[in-house]
């Protein structure tokens, strides 16, 4: 968290750390590498509302503990927003790079490029006018990200930009590709056939 943090920083104007409360040192670390922290109960819909609401800042760039932005992210990223773009985010690459993860990640940008959506693990970025009148993000447990990403899809022009942040593909490792990709799969089909994320959440949690 320690080195993502510091790239965040370096990248950015300002940065916010929601903390959900965590039991390890997250918030002393934020704190002296110069992070503004806001704690609360746990809830990632719900964290990232409270980091946005933390700031008064016009372009905001949520970005998952466990990913790292490319060098040139925040040139990208006020690029977009320059041409006319309300939102969007980045391409994914995973890390450690086996070729079974690279090939993941192919398949993931590719699906970003052909469908115009952006999850949370590719440092989703939105002007701060249109996530006021989005309502930010629903306070679900999941599945926030792809519920915001297809709202933003309607409210304007997105980018896919063409640089890569890197996430952890430790779920992958820890679960097994197979099962872990099973059940996402699983969790969009429900969602998309009317299954709230509050019951969702369960088989969430049993691959993490």
């Amino acid at each position: 968290m320690r080195e993502n943090l510091a790239a965040a920083i370096a990248a950015a104007d300002e940065v916010v750390v929601s903390d959900g409360g965590s039991r390890d040192r997250t918030c002393e670390v934020a704190g002296s590498l110069g992070a503004r922290v806001v704690e609360g109960p746990a809830g990632r819909g719900a964290q990232l509302n409270r980091g946005a609401a933390a700031t008064d800042a016009e372009l905001l760039l949520f970005l998952h503990a466990d990913t790292t932005l490319p060098a040139g992210a925040a040139d990208a990223v006020h690029a977009a927003v320059a041409s006319g773009c309300c939102g969007g985010g980045f391409r994914v690459r995973f890390e450690p790079t086996r070729p079974l993860f690279r090939f993941g990640a192919a398949i993931a940008n590719a699906r970003s490029r052909f469908t115009g959506i952006a999850l949370g693990d590719q440092a989703q970025f939105v002007t701060r006018e249109t996530f006021a009148r989005l309502g930010g993000y629903r306070e679900w447990p999941l599945l926030e990200d792809l519920d915001f990403a297809r709202r933003l899809k309607r409210a304007g022009r997105v980018a896919m930009l063409p640089l890569a942040v890197t996430t952890s593909a430790r779920r992958f490792v820890q679960r097994g590709p197979v099962r872990t990709v099973a059940t996402n799969w699983l969790i969009w089909t429900l969602f998309a056939c009317g299954v709230p994320p509050t019951r969702l959440v369960r088989l969430y949690r049993d691959v993490r």
